[in-house]
């Protein structure tokens, strides 16, 4: 019983078409059935891995893609090594996007071939290998370095059954100049003033406050190798393109994380101004090629700066935006997709949210505040109120159920607001109300380092309480962003 609640709660994270959604990668047999696998196995008291050990990560992801996907791979020490189930969730999600009727179809005399630009493909090749072995698509994938360029093109060539569908091309990285950053720059001037053309309204930005233009003066511009534009050739047409972008602002901030090791080189995880100034050339880029692609879409690390790419590219005239979330263990990121294609059918407003979930991010923490701490802060403030809470480390959660006292306990900030009588039980201060306990869930997920997503979210759906529910994870917000403010103090 007990397993089958674990694969049900696995799938609910992992992409339905994933092959790992039901079954995720099960140790004891790879070892058994690889034996370069099997130093890196540990068997009790369950089969696992040591996750900080890059070796035993490359080996997984070796092993996987041989047994699961029949294609040969390797990549040099120091490279970033992928893992498979989490590749494979972006690669399915893509195919959400081009099945669905959200914009128009290409008009492309490619017919139903599917074609693919990869952005900083890397040593390991990974997103154009698995499009092309599971789906049968086509690929471009770039990269600047020699060595992944190298790489990438060894992994291509060890796998005859799929390399005529990938071409790896290299990005003059002496073309970041500033013929390039000015084209994008007039091209951002101009698009502000177009029309958007999902609801003929015009989209540009608003006056900005002074408070903004502060914001935009220090927001801090990518200065690398160019992107899309000057790589992408005259007269190509892509369904979509798609990037794991460096992350971090420095190598130090990349290597904070001592629970993983994935490897990678200052090329692949780092540029001035992280994700979001290399997305934001992204987008850049978009708005001078518009219908070159059909979909534009990047993996995004931090939450906090989903909001912000969003609000940029609808600043630009995008007729589309979607978002969806990538949950693996306890990695959480993100899928950010735009599109200039004429809108397919009536769009749902993007900033309609779903009551029955809530999330929030915890930012600039110290590295001895850990996903445990912070679920024993919220166990410790819910609690408090009455509320039933039960903790599960090894799956990084807090179920909670509270009745109406509690709730109106927790919204008061604390059991003590509630008058006792004499044998210590809360006395009701109101007239009764249907009995109808408000159930919930709170999970703590690794984003990078110093940063946790902590995300609520309703048992019930239908619950009569998801007003409270709102109201108690907003105050439980408050709670921990105060109490990770002392940490700091002290």
């Amino acid at each position: 019983m007990t397993r089958k609640k674990r694969k049900t709660r696995e799938a609910a994270t992992i992409h339905p078409r994933n092959k790992y959604a039901e079954n995720p990668p099960d140790f004891a047999l790879l070892a058994s059935l690889y034996p370069s696998f099997q130093p890196f196995v540990f068997l009790e008291p369950r089969p696992r891995i040591d996750w900080t050990d890059f070796n035993a990560t490359r080996e997984l992801t070796r092993v996987l893609l041989l047994h699961d996907h029949a294609l040969h791979w390797w990549i040099p020490d120091g490279q970033l090594c992928p893992t498979v189930p989490n590749r494979s969730n972006y690669i399915h999600w893509l195919e959400d996007l081009l099945s669905s009727d959200v914009v128009a179809k290409a008009n492309s005399d490619r017919g139903s071939n599917v074609r693919g630009f990869d952005i900083g493909t890397g040593a390991n090749c990974i997103y154009p290998l698995l499009g092309a072995s599971l789906l049968g698509w086509s690929f471009v994938g770039t990269d600047v370095t020699n060595v992944a360029l190298e790489w990438a093109e060894r992994n291509v060539k060890s796998n005859p059954h799929v390399s005529e569908l990938i071409e790896i091309r290299k990005v003059d990285d002496t073309l970041d100049g500033l013929t390039i950053e000015l084209r994008s720059n007039v091209a951002v001037d101009n698009e502000c003033k177009i029309m958007n053309g999902m609801d003929g309204r015009e989209v540009g930005p608003s006056p900005p406050s002074s408070s903004s233009k502060e914001t935009i003066h220090s927001e801090k511009r990518y200065h690398g190798p160019p992107i899309l534009l000057g790589v992408v050739k005259d007269g190509e047409e892509f369904d979509f393109c798609m990037c794991n972008p460096p992350f971090f602002e420095s190598m130090d901030e990349a290597g904070l994380n001592p629970k993983t090791a994935c490897g990678g080189t200052p090329q692949e995880m780092v540029c001035p101004g992280g994700e979001r100034a290399f997305i934001s050339r992204m987008i850049e880029d978009s708005i001078v090629l518009k219908q070159t692609f059909r979909w534009y879409t990047s993996m995004i690390g931090k939450k906090s700066n989903l909001s912000f790419l969003i609000s940029k590219l609808w600043k630009v005239g995008v007729t589309v935006v979607k978002t969806t979330e990538f949950v693996q263990g306890q990695t959480c990121r993100w899928g950010l997709a735009w599109s200039f294609m004429p809108a397919g059918r009536k769009i749902i407003s993007p900033h309609v949210t779903n009551k029955s979930v809530s999330s929030f991010m915890l930012e600039g923490l110290l590295p001895q505040v850990s996903a445990t701490s912070i679920l024993q802060s919220v166990e410790r403030f819910l609690s408090v109120g009455g509320a039933s809470c039960k903790l599960n480390t090894s799956s990084f959660t807090v179920d909670v159920t509270a009745s109406n006292d509690h709730c109106r306990a927790i919204l008061e900030n604390g059991a003590y607001e509630v008058d006792k009588g004499a044998s210590g039980v809360a006395v009701e201060k109101s007239e009764p109300q249907p009995s109808a306990d408000l159930c919930f869930r709170v999970s703590v997920f690794q984003q990078i380092p110093g940063t946790l997503l902590v995300k609520g979210s309703l048992h019930h759906k239908s619950s009569p309480s998801s007003g409270s529910f709102s109201q108690i994870f907003h105050r439980l917000e408050e709670f921990l962003k105060a109490e990770s403010c002392k940490e700091k103090v002290l």
